[in-house]
């Protein structure tokens, strides 16, 4: 009689387990659920705890990138704005400081820049540093734009007793000041979102400011706010020219909706800026890349161009399933240029400080509608996956991450020329409808090169796909509730065209 009354009160116990941690209809396939620490990447950024939304204020100075961003210090959705604090010498690997900056009678703190005024233009230099100097958006009854300097690395900051400096001529949306050093004129030149054109301000001294021109009227994507932008040179890869290059965030108005960020190539002679197209580009066709800007003072020996976005949408970004923290940031992505088809086009790709991170690189074999199943790297969660293969007009080829029961798909549609994502069935994902709809961009060169060369970068919750050789990518979330450890390829019957694929592992960054 023990016996039976232990069992009837085992039983439902025994039949949860089962429900909960096996595949419908089978017997033999165990998933593991993934806790909210699970979901947190191991090499992109993420806050500690609660909120964080777009990067601010990235500088390089004497060794340490520095990374402040929007951030909720009281809870997991959008509140007052702060911004928050990160240093890491190699772009990965981030040590926590304390907030930096914190609302005043002026407002909170919305998004800005931080440059070094190295020739102490504006007079608060007091020891050996060079002034921190950082621009922001003082978002009170109306938004105007702030300053604030740190002497000490930016470690402190003290606040100008004379902000704001630049007060709201009676725009609405009149914010996220983007400041860079114009050597040619000798003067501070600021890009700033007003309404959806971007206005472009002057200062030797950062105090006081003189509007030089607007641009955008009608041009680019209108559907949304113009955001975040960010004016700056670069050189055209293999050749001598140098265009710039202006970064423009809107929302909604994404080529997937939502929030998204597009890109002008031009001339700026340090007063109006001139773009040789009026169409749109995109930096990103996903739906979770917004607001990237690039570090400020990267030396000259180094001489790249290094972006972060904040990698979520406005649509679902306070409802996502993370519990204690929210929000991620994309990986730090190299930007060049280069000319193509009478253009020039930004090429993004991963920095190459990621290698730093990477376990041993293997070739693994692949075969058709093949399984890969409880491989070590895929098991891991984060890896990064290279492969190149012959791609003609009609064929397909789709990659599919996921368990049992989940699953993120890719597809590369060769007859319809497209490249889409479908997280529709990969995890959780009640909490919005439009996380489910499928994301879709053009195959661009691979159409015209016959060839498909593809890297992708799974960190957790997280793909970001490139291809054409950086020319094109597509950065989603997704947040499983148990642990992947498939992958699967399927292409065009009896077309051999893949036969191997290189896995590598990512290594879990340490976080001070």
């Amino acid at each position: 009689m023990k016996f039976i009354h232990l069992l009837l009160v085992l039983l439902p116990l025994l039949i949860s387990c089962t429900d909960d941690s096996r595949t419908p209809g089978t017997e033999t396939t165990v998933l593991s659920l993934i806790s909210d620490e699970d979901r947190r990447p191991l090499v992109h950024f993420t806050p500690p705890q609660n909120w964080m939304n777009d990067p601010n204020g990235m500088v390089y100075y004497k060794g340490e990138y520095h990374l402040f961003y929007q951030y909720h210090p009281g809870g997991t959705k959008w509140g007052p704005m702060h911004w928050g604090h990160a240093v890491s010498t190699d772009l990965l690997n981030w040590t926590d400081r304390p907030v930096a900056l914190f609302p005043d009678e002026h407002g909170t703190i919305f998004s800005g820049s931080i440059v070094v005024d190295a020739a102490n233009t504006t007079g608060f230099k007091s020891g050996s540093e060079d002034p921190l100097v950082a621009i922001y958006t003082s978002a009170g009854a109306k938004q105007t734009q702030s300053i604030a300097y740190s002497n000490d690395r930016g470690t402190t900051w003290v606040k100008y007793p004379g902000n704001p400096v630049l007060p709201n001529p009676g725009i609405n949306d009149f914010r996220d000041p983007k400041v860079i050093w114009h050597e040619s004129t000798g003067k501070w030149i600021m890009s700033l979102a007003t309404g959806r054109e971007i206005s472009f301000y002057s200062s030797t001294n950062l105090k006081e400011w003189t509007l030089e021109s607007v641009f955008g009227k009608g041009l680019g994507a209108q559907g949304g706010v113009w955001e975040c932008p960010d004016l700056f040179p670069m050189k055209v890869e293999n050749s001598s020219e140098t265009k710039w290059v202006l970064l423009v965030s809107l929302n909604p108005g994404g080529p997937n909706g939502g929030s998204a960020t597009q890109y002008f190539a031009g001339d700026f002679d340090g007063s109006v800026f001139t773009p040789e197209a009026t169409t749109v580009s995109w930096v990103d066709y996903g739906t979770d890349n917004y607001a990237g800007v690039t570090f400020a003072n990267i030396p000259p020996a180094d001489g790249r161009r290094i972006m972060i976005g904040w990698m979520s949408n406005w649509v679902y970004a306070e409802l996502v399933p993370t519990v204690a923290w929210r929000s991620t940031m994309t990986l730090p992505r190299e930007l060049t240029l280069v000319k193509h088809n009478d253009r020039h086009q930004l090429i993004s790709t991963p920095v190459a400080e990621l290698s730093n991170y990477a376990g041993t690189a293997e070739m693994v074999a692949v075969r058709n509608n093949q399984v890969i199943e409880n491989h070590e790297t895929i098991l891991s969660g984060s890896y990064v996956m290279d492969f190149s293969v012959p791609f003609a007009s009609g064929d397909s080829l789709s990659i599919t991450i996921g368990n049992a029961i989940e699953k993120f798909t890719i597809l590369f549609d060769g007859m319809n020329n497209k490249v889409s994502l479908d997280r529709s069935k990969s995890g959780p994902n009640t909490f919005h409808q439009f996380f489910n709809a499928v994301q879709r961009a053009g195959l661009g060169d691979a159409a015209d090169t016959k060839k498909l060369d593809v890297k992708l970068v799974v960190d957790q919750t997280s793909v970001e796909l490139f291809w054409n050789s950086g020319k094109d990518q597509m950065t989603a979330l997704f947040f499983p509730k148990y642990g992947y450890n498939q992958l699967k390829f399927s292409w065009t019957a009896d077309k051999s065209v893949l036969s191997e694929v290189k896995l590598v592992p990512l290594k879990k960054s340490v976080r001070k």
